[in-house]
């Protein structure tokens, strides 16, 4: 592998980590503050980064855009899903919730077809049906995994592919960065009519403060680094790594919480991991993007 393809690869596995990362910081802190106001952080962090790094080089191309209202309804979506997201986090195991949020590329597959005119292959019904296998293992009934949680995690998966259909539709025309920057932009000023109802008047303590921090600048690097790595080194390359983001959430869930997946769940996990890789490799082979 020669060095700049390397380079993309070790990005590309960084940002999953700072993905991972986030989510655990979400979950600990989804302990003292609440879902909106760590979500609007989040957001406003990322927004004040884009400003200061990104728009001084891009100017009125960062916002000018040919389709807002699909812009701003992509920027809903990410804001909808991070919201359930964290509340999922809040009451699951984080390597189970990152797991069934993980069946979103199989919903992709199905919705591909009646939004992006997309040809639906055996092969998409065969994972989509593995992947909501593993997510019965995981919520089976006796299980550890029940109550609300559950229906936040597989609403996450939803608005997240819905999110992912827009961006693969808005690829054409709207560059990487504006379409950074509108969920950056979209996310900070919905969430900041909620705060006035959620914020208690309560400040973090200096730890608290930075991963609150944290979850903004994590996230937004985690995005820029992916960019970066999608640039240097092939699709086809990098996609099938994508399932090791639930390794680092499992490693992490297993260091912070002392949380770890039992047998059931874990052959769930796999058997959602390994559905998608299927898609991957069939779309790799297929050529599609």
């Amino acid at each position: 592998m020669n060095p700049k393809k390397l380079q993309g690869v070790l990005l590309f596995v960084s940002a999953l980590f700072l993905f991972a990362s986030v989510d655990t910081a979400a979950k600990y802190l989804t302990a003292f503050f609440s879902v909106p106001l760590l979500v609007w952080a989040r957001y406003l962090v990322h927004l004040l980064l884009m400003l200061a790094f990104v728009a001084p080089r891009t100017g009125r191309s960062i916002v000018v855009t040919q389709k807002p209202g699909l812009m701003i309804l992509r920027g809903l979506m990410l804001v909808v899903s991070s919201f359930f997201m964290q509340l999922a986090l809040s009451t699951l195991p984080i390597a189970e919730t990152t797991a069934i949020v993980f069946v979103s590329p199989l919903i992709v597959a199905l919705l591909a077809k009646p939004v992006l005119g997309e040809k639906l292959r055996l092969v998409n019904w065969l994972a989509t049906l593995g992947g909501f296998a593993g997510v019965l293992l995981i919520v089976r009934p006796g299980g550890i995994i029940t109550g609300p949680g559950v229906l936040y995690a597989l609403f996450t998966a939803l608005t997240y592919a819905i999110y992912q259909l827009l961006t693969r539709k808005l690829a054409g025309t709207e560059p990487v960065m504006r379409q950074l920057f509108f969920t950056a932009l979209v996310g900070t000023v919905v969430t900041t009519f909620l705060v006035p109802f959620y914020w208690t008047g309560e400040l973090p303590t200096a730890g608290q403060a930075l991963l609150i921090v944290s979850l903004g600048l994590f996230g937004g690097t985690g995005h820029f680094f992916l960019i970066r790595a999608f640039r240097d080194t092939p699709a086809s390359t990098l996609s099938p790594m994508l399932y090791l983001q639930v390794v680092w959430v499992s490693l992490l869930g297993w260091l912070v919480f002392g949380q770890l997946p039992d047998l059931t769940s874990i052959i769930g996990i796999t058997t959602i991991c390994l559905s998608g890789l299927l898609l991957v490799l069939q779309r790799n082979r297929s050529g599609t993007a």
